[in-house]
């Protein structure tokens, strides 16, 4: 409405001409719809964020060509095939809208007359037409601006007709409308922000058909190409490459990204006569370095998909038209043709994402890779990735683990791979995806000391105790195999945990996790890596390393230690000494710290007179350790001839 009014005014004769006052309005338009054109991306509204931000490079286009004139008497001049194109890319755009709603599909239908108009009109911004379309773009948002409020406050909607489409196609076979979780689910991890593809591939139809016009060398300005070149293919596919490395794609970000600084320095450069023969050298230098770098790009598409491979060799043409047209020597047509080609490529990779995200199933494919690769990750199906801070996506994770699924899930450590005890089949599939080593066992993990009471008279009062005060943490204690196992319904899974003699058990501090347990059971848990490989510090990284081997992620983002638990040997604590598998986040020294205050309470006195406390100090220095190892503890252990005249016993 703001940007629409500067024009209106000058319509209906507020203003008498259109003035270099009216650009900080225009711009302030454009740059806050950028801002509301974030803000769609962060409400998961992926069609309006692309409309915004088409509707943004409108208000910077014509800010630039109130600006031209302070500084040349004559009006600038619009590319028609450019305005013809943009319209066809804010008709296709409208069609998707309206799938969802009608009332914003034909709000966007006004958009595209005005282009239709802008194209039609060689004064461009400054004659009749477009100005009387801006009055319709006025009263059009305003109408849609209080149909918006009026539904946020009445109680009685305003119907927009948001389920007509829907139960349209609810009714067809062929096409059904994509909802629910798995509507905005990135491929790898978890994103705050909906995918931004479909902007992108639009800014690279619209910055290489803004090339195809033949301006003036004499007078570079006078064609407006710098503000749909350097806005729509520099600031805006910006914009893209950077949401699409939040959802972690991390080559697709880096493609458009390079692409966006090339568009802008060479929009910049060329468009406004700074690209004269002095600086031809240092410009191919330059262009050649970022062939070098999307050469790169083209190799590793072979490993994403057919289109994305095309996409990136296509602008290859394009980097090369520009290496030419820097040593000038460029061949007549030549230009033409590789920006046509690129941006035919761009209009159906925006197409097939348009689709991608609007449609179940694949209606215009991306093409699989062409260069298969096999092992871990090479699958095509995509692992559900749920949010850890959702309770509503830990119940999911539950289900999916009563119903015999293997998870990666976050921890007070590390990322680690469960199944539930009480699906021997589950706990058996975690176990052959990771090709589990004999000599690192799978552990048990509970969720409190409850839920071993009913067995607690299988342990020594020492022990239980040492459970008692080393949990919840990081330690992972291991215990001897007893009848107790069979207390927490492990059934046949308890053959895949620890070895014949002992099991490594814990208590994790970390409350998803707990709660996960609480609505699960007992699980049974491994590291999200395959055995030798470091461990699994971010929810990316276990499908990265897992692949189809994992049903489902609960991402919370980077884990909070680098470090994984410390496992203790408790087999022969009893006797006062305890051993040390793995030392991790917990220290060696703070493990004994705790074992020396469990050790207190269970001293025993005889009634002759009370115990020395230096024959208790002398008692705990005289431990020794052996080297520590896989399969092997590192042994603290008392004097094991101790004077007896101490009176002291465990």
């Amino acid at each position: 409405m703001l940007s629409a009014s500067v024009f209106c005014c000058r319509l209906l004769g507020a203003t008498h001409r259109l003035f270099l006052g009216h650009v900080p309005w225009l711009w302030a338009a454009g740059t806050y719809q950028i801002g509301i054109c974030v803000l769609s991306y962060r409400a998961m509204d992926a069609l309006m964020a692309t409309a915004f931000g088409f509707t943004s490079i409108l208000k910077f286009a014509a800010g630039y060509c109130l600006l031209y004139p302070a500084w040349q008497p004559e009006e600038p001049s619009l590319p028609t095939p450019f305005l013809v194109v943009f319209s066809i890319l804010f008709a296709v755009l409208a069609l998707f809208i309206s799938l969802q709603s009608p009332v914003d599909g034909l709000y966007l239908l006004v958009f595209v007359a005005y282009c239709i108009a802008l194209a039609c009109s060689p004064r461009g911004f400054f004659a009749g037409g477009p100005q009387g379309v801006a009055v319709a773009i006025f009263v059009s948002s305003a109408s849609v601006a209080l149909i918006h409020l009026y539904n946020v406050r009445a109680r009685a909607k305003i119907p927009r007709g948001k389920g007509a489409v829907k139960a349209l196609l609810a009714r067809s076979s062929l096409l059904k409308l994509r909802e629910g979780p798995d509507l905005h689910a990135p491929y790898l991890g978890y994103s705050k922000y909906a995918d931004a593809e479909v902007l992108a591939y639009a800014c690279s139809v619209l910055a290489s058909f803004a090339l195809t016009a033949s301006g003036d060398p004499q007078a570079p300005l006078a064609t407006v190409v710098i503000p749909w070149v350097v806005v729509a293919g520099g600031i805006l596919k910006l914009l893209g490459g950077s949401v699409a490395f939040a959802r972690g794609k991390t080559l697709e970000s880096s493609a458009f990204i390079l692409y966006s600084v090339m568009w802008i320095i060479w929009g910049l450069t060329r468009y406004s006569g700074l690209c004269g023969t002095a600086r031809s050298f240092h410009t191919a230098v330059g262009i050649i370095s970022f062939m070098l770098f999307n050469s790169f790009i083209v190799f590793c598409s072979l490993f994403l998909n057919m289109a994305w491979f095309f996409y990136s060799l296509t602008f290859m043409l394009i980097a090369v038209s520009f290496l030419l047209d820097a040593i000038h020597a460029l061949p007549t047509g030549y230009d033409i043709a590789a920006t046509l080609i690129f941006g035919l490529v761009s209009f159906y990779c925006f197409l097939a994402a348009l689709a991608s995200s609007t449609f179940e199933g694949c209606c215009l494919p991306m093409g699989r890779p062409m260069v298969q690769l096999s092992g871990v990750g090479a699958g095509t199906t995509k692992c559900l990735h749920l949010p850890a801070r959702k309770a509503s996506s830990v119940k999911r994770i539950a289900d999916i683990l009563r119903n015999g699924g293997t998870c990666g899930i976050p921890t007070d450590t590390v990322y680690v791979l469960v199944a539930a005890c009480s699906r021997p089949d589950a706990v058996e599939k975690a176990h052959r995806s990771k090709r589990q080593a004999q000599d690192r066992p799978m552990s048990l993990w509970i969720s409190s000391l409850k839920q071993l009471e009913p067995a607690k008279h299988l342990f020594t009062p020492l022990l239980w105790d040492f459970m008692e005060a080393a949990w919840p943490s990081p330690i992972s204690l291991v215990i001897p195999r007893g009848e107790w196992v069979d207390f927490l319904g492990m059934k046949d899974s308890a053959k895949y945990v620890g070895t014949p003699q002992s099991v490594a058990i814990r208590i994790p501090d970390c409350s998803v996790t707990t709660h996960l347990i609480d609505l699960v059971g007992p699980i049974v848990v491994t590291s999200a890596n395959p055995t030798g490989e470091a461990d699994t510090t971010h929810h990316n990284q276990v499908y990265a390393k897992l692949g189809d081997k994992v049903d489902a992620v609960l991402c919370a983002g980077p884990s909070p230690e680098n470090i994984a638990s410390t496992v203790v040997d408790c087999t022969k604590i009893d006797s006062g000494s305890i051993g040390f598998f793995r030392v991790g986040i917990i220290p060696k020294s703070q493990v004994l710290q705790i074992l020396e205050q469990v050790q207190k309470k269970h001293l025993v006195v005889p009634s002759s007179g009370p115990c020395p406390r230096k024959g208790w100090e002398e008692l705990q220095s005289r431990g020794h350790a052996v080297p520590n190892g896989v399969g092997r503890a590192a042994v603290v252990e008392p004097d094991p001839d101790p004077d007896p005249e101490q009176h002291t016993r465990f």
